[in-house]
């Protein structure tokens, strides 16, 4: 099994995602992210395209062979985070791979590099995706445009760090069959009033006041629309208005997220902000409209792929190293979601928690002193790896 060549490459993966983490770019446009991941492409003598409307890569090992198609994802973006970390090459530029992208990047590289060299063995093609935009919910959408999943049989993508429970083995993976992570969208509410002198409210409407009553109220929508076993989330993260304290405004914005495992859950919390939102405020005189940001829909595994990348995954890490069960789904979100909607895959998790040698590494996604336990890194491209070879045998 070729899988466990990815271990001779571990020092090789472990400088591409410290090259990666001091380059983070945001969104859809990553031209120094591209460029790199081009860059080792090129090295590697694998055939790729670009994609039209952000930076994405598509990338092919045997191309048009006779046989199935496995595709591979990996996201590349990172966050308007300023680093705190301290590492050597952390990020200077304002921005940080604080949710370990640049790892996911190096890990599927690493396999590219490992499938290339056996590519002859391989029965069939396997397709490398290289995504932007995930923090924004975008970047899945245009490489489904850019035809990444055109004749792909099955899709499979990992995310490293401890979402999932910081307490299993660094090293771990964790691959469950169903819903594993949640939908999730951005709401915006616009509250409407009358500004005025804050001395006479009485010839104004007050937007501050009708806002109040609206995030009290959305917060019963779990408490009191919903069954207690069915997970919904509900926050709100952002609230502006006011420019001074001795006027009541004219607006006011609240911004949040809704999370969900199933869609009729999804689509009911939208329906019931905007009602919410909108009745509240013409009971007090103003007005509110609301605008949905609609993110992706909930990631939930194929069980016959779960299945399958477990035991991918027993060869490689052992049995003891592989999760097939876990208490709940996590009620992040991933835009993996559409391509598993383009065919049966399953998203997978690779613990990196080792605190005692990468300080940082138990510490939570999206924070300013996110790390990873980088010696687990060869264990990712080795999942990956097997799941190719075993796919197209």
């Amino acid at each position: 099994m070729f899988a466990l060549e990815c271990e001779n490459l571990q020092s090789s993966l472990v400088n591409m995602r410290r090259e990666l983490h001091q380059i983070p770019e945001l969104g859809l446009d990553l031209p120094k992210t591209q460029a790199f991941v081009v860059s080792k492409l090129q090295e590697y003598g694998i055939e790729y395209s670009l994609n039209e409307g952000d930076s994405g890569i598509i990338a092919w090992i045997n191309k048009g062979k006779p046989g199935k198609c496995i595709a591979l994802r990996a996201d590349m973006d990172a966050l308007p985070i300023k680093e705190e970390t301290g590492l050597p090459f952390a990020s200077t530029n304002g921005c940080m791979h604080a949710c370990g992208h640049d790892s996911h990047t190096s890990m599927l590289l690493g396999a590219a590099k490992v499938l290339k060299d056996h590519e002859e063995d391989l029965n069939g093609e396997v397709r490398l995706i290289f995504q932007t935009a995930e923090e924004l919910s975008k970047g899945a959408q245009v490489m489904v445009k850019n035809r990444a999943m055109e004749g792909v049989d099955a899709v499979f993508g990992t995310h490293i760090g401890n979402i999932i429970d910081k307490n299993i083995p660094s090293g771990s993976l964790i691959v469950c069959p169903g819903p594993i992570m949640a939908s999730f969208d951005r709401f915006i509410v616009k509250v409407h009033g009358a500004g005025c002198h804050g001395s006479t409210p009485e010839k104004g409407v007050d937007p501050i006041n009708i806002a109040a009553h609206i995030i009290i109220a959305l917060q019963e929508i779990n408490a009191r629309e919903f069954n207690a076993c069915v997970p919904v989330v509900l926050t709100i993260g952002k609230i502006v208005g006011g420019s001074q304290y001795n006027i009541i405004p004219t607006d006011v914005v609240i911004e949040g997220t809704t999370r969900a495992l199933e869609e009729e859950s999804r689509q009911k919390l939208a329906r019931r902000i905007g009602e919410i939102s909108e009745n509240i405020a013409k009971a007090f005189g103003g007005s509110a409209e609301l605008e949905m940001d609609w993110g992706a829909p909930a990631v939930s595994n194929h069980n016959e792929m779960a299945a399958f990348a477990a035991d991918c995954a027993r060869q490689v890490l052992g049995a003891e190293a592989v999760v097939t069960s876990v208490p709940h789904p996590n009620m992040g979100g991933e835009d993996f979601a559409y391509y598993l909607k383009e065919a049966p895959g399953a998203f997978m998790f690779l613990s990196s928690v080792n605190p005692a040698k990468f300080p940082g590494s138990d510490t939570a996604h999206h924070n300013s002193r996110f790390t990873v336990d980088e010696d687990v890194f060869w264990k990712g491209s080795a999942v990956f790896v097997s799941l190719a070879e075993n796919y197209l045998k």
